[in-house]
């Protein structure tokens, strides 16, 4: 089977506009997680993760006249620009692209842009910007949708459908999700920790994220890449929002994952958790870990870092776990005390250095989806 990589990448984050800027801040355990004050969004107070909006109009102006784009648009057009502008050699018009996101535009609902709202109008934009001759392909499928594009992207490649593949996410903090999220009761009143038995519920935030997956790497210049080595998504359809209270759905996408990769629970060095740091969730990523056989090995969520970004968060977490593992260093699962969780996990209490070759990824979402990706660090 041919293999795929993941080549480069860019973010656009409450962290930075760069991946330099993103890493630099996780590294000094700075949070983007802040108390936010805007009745646009909601009518009290909350914590989350917001992008400076004067920054990424600065950021637009500079690359672009038109003002029509949305907010999403912008974050997410920035995103790959910044990616194709460090590899020229990448011609996007004869690229996949995939697109995962969650809610899209759903921020215009409330403009009475309905027409915007819809995310084939959001693939559109991206098509009229870049003058494609197909329409990107969405990947929404609930908060596993970054990941799962990743998975889909290795996919198309080692089906012979394209050599390379743009996969960009990206999801916004509105008052639409938030919201909703406050309705389940799930919304932390503080920021949120993850896997911790002090807990109190999500921080959402705000994110778009670009990567260049690749079956060749002979265009690059580096002496390590990362190879995406084994994917599965599988769903436990245990309800439309809780998760399966045994992690059979990510249960099973880690086996399957681990068993393409050709590798065992023992051979992975770090896991890079969805860890929501809602009651439910945390409990069954655990559950999870714990029968695949992976409670002695180091995990962290970065959720205390960037909230939940929805669509982006799987991406943009792949991105950090990729730069982790070429790095040998993973930084502390923020927010977290004592562990609260009913089966052991080796929670990241402070940064630290880790010799890897093997990382786990996970994410899971409403419905019952969950996707797992297993990352090789491979020498050129």
């Amino acid at each position: 089977m041919k293999s795929v990589y993941i080549v480069d990448d860019s973010i656009i984050s409450p962290l930075g506009f760069s991946v330099e800027e993103n890493l630099q801040n996780l590294k000094n355990n700075t949070t983007g997680i802040v108390e936010v004050k805007d009745t646009s969004i909601h009518t009290d107070s909350f914590y989350g993760g917001l992008i400076d909006e004067k920054r990424l109009t600065d950021a637009w102006d500079a690359l672009s006249e038109i003002a029509s784009y949305t907010k999403l648009e912008k974050m997410m057009l920035l995103a790959m620009q910044r990616l194709l502008d460090k590899n020229p050699q990448l011609d996007i018009t004869r690229c996949g692209v995939l697109i995962s996101t969650t809610k899209g535009n759903i921020d215009q609902l409330k403009e009475n842009n309905t027409d915007r709202a819809y995310l084939d109008t959001l693939a559109s934009a991206i098509q009229q910007f870049y003058k494609l001759g197909n329409s990107p392909t969405i990947i929404s499928n609930a908060c596993i949708s970054g990941g799962l594009a990743i998975a889909i992207a290795k996919r198309m490649i080692q089906a012979g459908h394209y050599e390379d593949v743009i996969v960009v996410g990206g999801d916004l903090l509105s008052e639409f999700t938030l919201s909703g999220f406050f309705s389940f009761q799930a919304v932390s009143p503080k920021p949120c920790k993850p896997f911790s038995k002090n807990r109190t519920g999500i921080s959402l935030g705000e994110a778009a994220a670009a990567t260049w997956i690749s079956g060749s790497i002979k265009n690059t210049n580096i002496s390590e890449v990362v190879e995406v080595v084994g994917e599965a998504s599988a769903n436990d359809a245990n309800h439309i929002s809780g998760p399966s209270r045994t992690g059979e759905g990510l249960y099973l996408s880690i086996q399957r994952a681990l068993d393409e990769a050709k590798v065992s629970a023992s051979d992975i060095d770090y896991i890079s958790a969805h860890g929501t740091a809602t009651p439910f969730n945390d409990e069954m990523e655990s559950i999870a870990f714990s029968r695949s056989g992976l409670e002695d090995i180091p995990v962290n969520s970065l959720k205390g870092y960037y909230g939940h970004t929805l669509g982006a968060s799987a991406l943009l977490e792949t991105i950090i776990a990729k730069h982790h593992l070429l790095a040998n260093e993973v930084v502390c699962s923020l927010g977290f005390d004592e562990l609260g969780v009913s089966y052991p996990i080796d929670v990241i209490k402070k940064n630290k250095a880790i010799a890897m070759q093997h990382v786990l990824k996970t994410a899971s979402g409403f419905g019952g989806c969950n996707v797992a990706l297993v990352l090789k660090k491979v020498s050129i």
